[in-house]
């Protein structure tokens, strides 16, 4: 179990900062957000991922992609503020 949820910690640090090197501007975040991000697009991409019959690698894809939509979606609720 403990290993589970090092795994979703690392694999979310990793996703985080991948979508935030991919999406373009600066995101004002701490790493601690980057990794609640990555995290959030991991467990979204997976469920995606297995709904679509999706391979291992692309189910990765996918997480990036979700955690890109996520960093939208928090930079337009930061701006509203």
């Amino acid at each position: 179990m403990f290993e589970g949820i090092l795994g979703y910690i690392f694999g979310g640090l990793v996703i985080g900062v991948l979508a935030r090197l991919i999406k373009p501007g600066a995101d004002s975040m701490g790493w601690i957000m980057t990794i609640l991000l990555g995290i959030v697009g991991a467990v979204i991409g997976g469920m995606l991922a297995a709904q679509f019959g999706l391979g291992r690698m692309l189910t990765w894809v996918v997480a990036i992609v979700a955690a890109i939509v996520l960093l939208f979606v928090y930079e337009a609720m930061r701006k509203k503020r």
